[in-house]
Parts: structure tokens; C-alpha cells; sequence
């Protein structure tokens, strides 16, 4: 899935698939997870949010689903 750069502290690039409804983050540690079922406006509204990484925990990790596709690089 293509992924574009985001301006972040924790957030390194992030793409959304919407056939599927897969949002793909890939975190500053190198870690990919995909969020399943997830609308596409909720990724429009991470993608314009002031902090991604708090709306990535306040409203995305607490109500979808997750599979990790890459762990965090280890160091």
C-alpha cells in the first residue's frame, strides 16, 4: 500500500486503502500496523488532525481492529 510522509513526532507516513477500509500507519520506530474497517472519513479526519498521534490513540487503536505487519525496529 502506498503510504505518504506526515508531519509527526510518532507518525512517520500513513496510507489508506478504500476498497478495504485499511488505514496503514507506519510509526518513527519503523512498526506498520493496518487498522481494519475503517471509514474513509475517519482517515480523512486523522490525516487533517492537529496531533496524529493522539487521534491515532484517542479515536483509531480504541475502536478498530488492528494487525501488525511490522514490528518496531528493535535499538
Amino acid at each position: 500500500m502506498h503510504r505518504d510522509r506526515v508531519d509527526s513526532s510518532s507518525v512517520s507516513s500513513v496510507g489508506y486503502d478504500e476498497g478495504s477500509h485499511v488505514l496503514e500507519v507506519e510509526f518513527r520506530n519503523g512498526g506498520v500496523y493496518d487498522y481494519l474497517d475503517v471509514p474513509a472519513t475517519e482517515a480523512r479526519r486523522l490525516r487533517q488532525a492537529d496531533s496524529l498521534g493522539n487521534y491515532l490513540n484517542t479515536r483509531i487503536k480504541p475502536r478498530y481492529r488492528v494487525r501488525k505487519v511490522r514490528p518496531p525496529s528493535a535499538g
